[in-house]
């Protein structure tokens, strides 16, 4: 039987093999999110504060509201290419974290931070080749007392996160993949790049077929006037 509920540390992270996780790399979000059945997307209040595309495999952190003593010892355990994400109930009060952890996760090789909360530093954060999304901005920092726990699920965004899960974020926003399901994912992920391409071309060639929506207003028994 597990014990220490609610103040635990797993070091252990299965992550996939970094060649999968790498061929996501150019692969707009919503691409991968139409091969998931689009229900596998964090919640758009979950948002990019510099701008910077990221791939990674998840190091989770389950933080009580406006502390991040486990988020500085998730650094610590982090390895390069990880992101990590936390789950700080969405709490808006105090930031968990700042341009001082940004510059010692980055230092690290780690891609970027989630937090379902608030970062603080974003003008500095604006200069740095560090990705970092998160539900707000807040100056007041954070406690340093615990507890929490480290490579557990947790939720951020709305999303049931795992230790070792494939994290894709872009402008439009972040996707997760589970490990087991990423080969099938980025095949159909490429597919669909091609085919969303072959669109393009057709555009540009007048060529486009757009007979599915007639069909499909007729199938829902539209009525069209003149």
């Amino acid at each position: 039987m597990a014990k220490g509920v609610g103040c635990r540390i797993y070091k252990t992270v299965n992550r996939p093999d970094r060649e999968i996780v790498e061929a996501f790399k150019g692969i707009p979000v919503p691409n991968i999110s139409d091969n998931m059945g689009r229900i596998f997307c964090m919640d758009s209040y979950i948002k990019s504060y510099n701008d910077l595309k990221f791939v990674g495999t998840a190091i989770t952190v389950k933080a009580p509201i406006g502390d991040n003593l486990m988020f500085h010892k998730a650094i610590e355990l982090a390895q390069l290419g990880d992101v990590i994400v936390i789950d700080g109930e969405g709490d808006m009060c105090h930031s968990l974290c700042g341009e001082l952890m940004m510059t010692e996760a980055m230092k690290k090789g780690v891609v970027g931070f989630i937090v379902d909360g608030c970062i603080r530093d974003v003008e500095s954060l604006k200069t740095m080749n560090f990705s970092v999304y998160a539900k707000g901005v807040n100056p007041k920092g954070p406690f340093k007392n615990g507890p929490g726990e480290i490579n557990v699920p947790i939720s951020c965004g709305g999303q049931v996160v795992f230790p070792g899960d494939i994290i894709v974020g872009d402008l439009d926003g972040v996707v997760v993949i589970k490990a087991a399901d990423a080969e099938e994912i980025l095949e159909k992920a490429k597919k669909h790049n091609k085919m969303e391409q072959g669109k393009f071309d057709d555009i540009q060639n007048n060529a486009l077929d757009k007979s599915w929506v007639d069909k499909k207003l007729k199938e829902i028994g539209c009525i069209i006037y003149e």
